[in-house]
């Protein structure tokens, strides 16, 4: 793997200790807005242009957009791939592949990458992007990257020195302050036939991201009512994420309407197989990773051209289930790939610590700073699974959205696909609830049937 380097400095190689790993230098700092983005993304073309210059994002919603709905139209409906890349050609284009997806040419011969023209799509509303100024010279982590201070409401790290501090940048990624979605769970096995795991009510809220305040404790929280299958109708789930993980670690609780009582549960994280996609992949594998970095060393290995999902509005909005999910992979004519710059994390087990995987590896967006690809290999070093995002921005917030996102598993021939919503109305951008729906009690009251 070819890895530009460019923007790393000497210390990217050096271990992280349990002591607090500083922010950038404020004449490091200069270069955002500069040669960097406000964010920290290279603001150039690539050389031969396949990459454009960014250009400030998609703000501009497409004539067929209506205000306040929550199913946003394609903007690039009318573009035509420039290549296309399946299991004969591969090997022209395999350097700015995934090896999942590279394993996804090979195995199948039907799996498709159709390359469409680059668009730096991904935008931000201004405080974000003077948060982030602020973030750049007093952010830090502590307890060996696993909790972050000094940033509120930006970007910690939009020059990363460290995987963690990459990783930092993905967990509490700009989605918006809160939304709310319909959503389904979905299975493909090897024979090609379609389960729905689970579908349900998400609300999710960032108060990280909450600008009228000047600090929070918590940058993700989510509440799930499952309204099926009836097997699971009534359930509910509530997950709060802290930043200080050392401190609080995860807070989550279950609600079982059989029991008609509300459970705390402390196994929702890591490996833990994801009851929401019947075990299609584990709970850290949840918008490609989330959750606390203490069973894996996480290294920055450097910067990349890579052709990951992108602007993928035909899927996330307009698809049908039955035209989405196809046997052995989703149809290649709704999947959009172009090529970006990605961040790569490799991701190692820890000694002494246990989880499915032995390795990941992980590709952050350097627009949006989401992981929009993963390949996660098993404690034998065998490619076990490949993870996809595929990102829509939100250019009515602006904002990206990726949460809708696939699990391949190479080994049993079968698929996950988490959070469809293109038949259930889409995502609505919506404004925080009070505190005290996101207690317990309030996770009890809405589950009774």
């Amino acid at each position: 793997m070819k890895l530009t380097n460019t923007l790393l400095p000497a210390a990217l190689t050096l271990a992280l200790s349990s002591a607090a790993v500083a922010a950038v230098t404020p004449d490091e700092a200069k270069q955002l807005g500069a040669t960097l983005t406000a964010i920290g993304a290279e603001k150039a073309a690539n050389k031969d242009g396949t990459i454009p210059a960014y250009a400030g994002g998609l703000t501009t919603a497409p004539a067929a957009f209506k205000a306040g709905d929550g199913v946003r139209p394609n903007p690039y409906a009318a573009e035509k791939p420039r290549l296309s890349i399946d299991g004969k050609n591969m090997a022209q284009h395999a350097d700015k592949l995934t090896e999942g997806a590279k394993a996804l040419l090979q195995k199948y011969a039907s799996f498709r990458i159709d390359v469409y023209p680059t668009q730096r799509s991904v935008a931000f509303p201004k405080f974000v992007t003077d948060n982030t100024a602020k973030c750049a010279v007093t952010a830090k982590t502590n307890n060996e990257g696993r909790s972050m201070e000094g940033c509120h409401a930006g970007f910690p790290f939009p020059i990363p020195k460290t995987g963690y501090e990459a990783m930092w940048n993905h967990l509490v990624r700009f989605n918006g302050q809160a939304y709310k979605s319909k959503y389904r769970n979905l299975n493909v096995d090897a024979s090609g036939r379609v389960t729905l795991a689970t579908e349900g009510n998400s609300v999710q809220e960032f108060p990280y991201w909450d600008a009228s305040k000047d600090s929070a404790d918590t940058y993700w929280r989510i509440k799930l009512m499952y309204t099926g299958p009836a097997r699971r109708a009534g359930e509910g789930l509530l997950i709060v994420d802290p930043l200080d993980v050392g401190e609080k670690d995860r807070r989550a609780w279950t609600y079982l309407p059989g029991q008609r009582r509300v459970k705390v549960a402390p196994d929702l994280s890591h490996d833990t197989p994801n009851p929401g996609t019947a075990g299609g992949n584990t709970f850290d594998d949840v918008f490609i990773f989330n959750g606390s970095m203490d069973r894996f060393d996480f290294k920055l290995v450097g910067k990349k051209e890579m052709i990951v999902p992108y602007n993928d509005y035909a899927a996330v909005y307009g698809a049908k289930q039955d035209e989405l999910l196809k046997p052995n992979h989703m149809n290649p004519d709704l999947v959009r790939w172009e090529l970006h710059r990605v961040w790569v994390v490799e991701a190692t087990l820890r000694d002494g610590k246990r989880h499915v995987y032995g390795k990941r590896v992980f590709y952050l967006d350097e627009d949006s700073w989401a992981a929009l690809a993963s390949d996660e290999y098993d404690g034998r070093g065998q490619l076990y699974r490949a993870g996809f995002a595929y990102m829509t921005p939100s250019y009515d917030l602006p904002a990206p959205y990726t949460d809708m996102f696939g699990h391949y598993d190479l080994v049993a021939g079968i698929y996950s696909l988490t959070g469809f919503i293109a038949e259930t109305g889409g995502v609505r951008h919506t404004e925080p609830a009070s505190e005290r729906e996101w207690s317990a009690d309030s996770l009890a009251g809405a589950g009774i049937r």
